[in-house]
């Protein structure tokens, strides 16, 4: 059973940092896309960041570039976003999934809250 775990959420101010991670469990992930996605309250899901497990080669969404970084461990099936420069528009429930070959997403966490105050 595939399962994406998600944790490191928490308050911050406005300005702060704060890590996430996703372990990842249950099927090799070579071939997958591993992404971090957010949703605030009343807004659709949108996309943040994403890396492909075989290539390291990632994206990010234009909000957050040159903010947030997103990495991964192999050895631990862990993929992590680092969050600096925290704004209170970053508030949301974070959800890590993940596509195989860059497709739909098929699998995801149950997600985490990050509460950014101003």
């Amino acid at each position: 059973q595939v399962q994406a775990v998600e944790s490191g959420g928490g308050l911050v101010q406005a300005g702060g940092s704060l890590r996430l991670s996703c372990a990842y469990s249950g099927r090799a992930f070579t071939s997958y896309t591993m992404g971090w996605f957010r949703q605030a309250p009343g807004k659709e899901r949108e996309f943040v960041a994403d890396i492909a497990w075989r290539t390291g080669r990632t994206s990010y969404s234009d909000s957050v570039k040159g903010r947030f970084t997103i990495s991964r461990d192999n050895a631990k099936n862990t993929v992590y976003l680092q969050m600096t420069s925290l704004k209170p528009e970053d508030t949301g429930v974070y959800l890590c999934g993940g596509a195989l070959f860059s497709g739909a997403y098929d699998f995801w966490g149950q997600g985490t809250q990050v509460t950014v105050s101003s």
